[in-house]
């Protein structure tokens, strides 16, 4: 049973974590390149967040959306 244990402590520590001490690594030589992924992240929200506010105001612009009080069951 212990072996189980450490096995996933291997597979955390040696494997998936890889990519996070090598982040951590570039960090001391390059703090842009490093960053760069939570910018792409960042990025990638914001064009989500901008399709998304212009479907809605497609909708709103086609009166698609029930705007009554009874429309949903939670008010």
């Amino acid at each position: 049973m212990k072996d189980f244990f450490y096995a996933i402590q291997d597979l955390f520590v040696n494997v998936l974590f890889a990519p996070l001490d090598a982040l951590r690594a570039l960090e001391l030589e390059n703090w842009f390149a490093a960053n760069a992924i939570s910018w792409i992240f960042i990025l990638i929200g914001f064009v989500a967040m901008i399709y998304w506010l212009l479907q809605l105001r497609t909708f709103d612009k086609n009166n698609e959306e029930n705007k009554s009080v009874t429309a949903h069951s939670y008010l």
